[in-house]
């Protein structure tokens, strides 16, 4: 994400007007909500949006507190360890809240102890190639690909991210082998893109969309069902060939609580947050960074949370993918 799209994304919603209809239940005392990631990225903005915007309507304290390391898992182990009172709670993503589960030997937390409240945000990858690559589709890049197996290297935002997980998906589907090459981070794996160290990478989408526009890269799809506004003439990569009729990725994020959080606390923050996403405001900025809001009960977000799990651990298991978390 750009700086500016952050820096309008996380300005103050205090000022936009709160949904008519309260909800009886309210935390009995100062609320965090921890983002188990660093400060600056999405995580970090969506939780210090609904900060701001639960702190008036509950009038008490709501602070963000950062809890990066460990690819997420430390933040959400705290989580987990609190007192389900709804006063720690958890703005969660991807990467922690389903990847995680598979992508690391020895987890310090389970899934049963962690209960999804609500969606706030999703997005789509984008998959683009060096101008020099001699491939303006995903069904040229994909012979490029069958044709040297092995030999072509792509970029990741590092291993086990969503960045890495999306071409590896793709890989298997067309079966076809490439070279990864992590970084620690999308700038740095944007200069080698830019430089021409690698052929292609699959990164996010508002993050290299100043590339696009520029000329830069070039996109050859977006990784959600749909296509994107922002990019109306790029297909979805489902689009693009039989063997990927099926794929679909998008970065979410979400809030999470302790698990034995009451059921009125969860009742009345899925509200909250669905009165959050609703708001104009906040869709016309969700729109700004090519996301979309995320709708539904808490039981249909933990169902989806279930679905992501599943299909990761499906493809970490196909690559014979595992790190050891901390």
């Amino acid at each position: 994400m750009t700086t500016t799209r952050r820096a309008a994304l996380a300005a103050p919603l205090l000022a936009l007007p709160l949904a008519a209809r309260a909800q009886s239940w309210r935390p009995p005392g100062q609320t965090r909500i921890i983002v188990p990631a660093a400060a600056g990225g999405t995580t970090d903005i969506m939780a210090r949006i609904l900060a701001q915007f639960l702190q008036p309507r509950w009038n008490i304290p709501v602070v963000v507190e950062n809890r990066a390391g460990a690819g997420g898992t430390i933040g959400t182990l705290e989580m987990v360890r609190a007192r389900p009172d709804g006063t720690t709670l958890m703005l969660g993503n991807i990467g922690p809240q389903a990847i995680a589960y598979a992508l690391f030997r020895n987890m310090p937390y389970r899934a049963e102890q962690i209960l999804p409240i609500a969606g706030t945000i999703a997005g789509p990858n984008v998959l683009v190639v060096n101008p020099s690559v001699p491939a303006n589709s995903v069904a040229e890049l994909a012979a490029l690909l069958r044709a040297q197996p092995g030999r072509i290297p792509y970029a990741s935002t590092g291993v086990g991210q969503s960045t890495h997980l999306s071409p590896v998906l793709m890989l298997q589907m067309l079966d076809a082998q490439a070279i990864h090459v992590p970084h620690r981070g999308s700038a740095p794996a944007q200069v080698d893109l830019l430089a021409g160290n690698v052929a292609f990478m699959i990164d996010n989408l508002t993050g290299i969309m100043g590339h696009i526009q520029s000329g830069r890269v070039r996109a050859l799809a977006v990784t959600s069902r749909e296509r994107n506004a922002m990019l109306p003439d790029v297909p979805a990569m489902r689009e693009t060939m039989p063997e990927l009729a099926n794929y679909e990725v998008n970065t979410w994020f979400g809030l999470f609580g302790p698990a034995g959080l009451p059921p009125a606390a969860v009742t009345s923050l899925n509200a909250e947050v669905a009165a959050l996403v609703a708001l104009p405001e906040t869709q016309r900025r969700f729109a700004e960074l090519g996301g979309f809001a995320m709708q539904g009960s808490a039981e249909e977000f933990a169902a989806f949370v279930r679905s992501e799990t599943a299909k990761w651990a499906e493809v970490i298991r196909k690559e014979g993918l595992q790190l050891d978390a901390g």
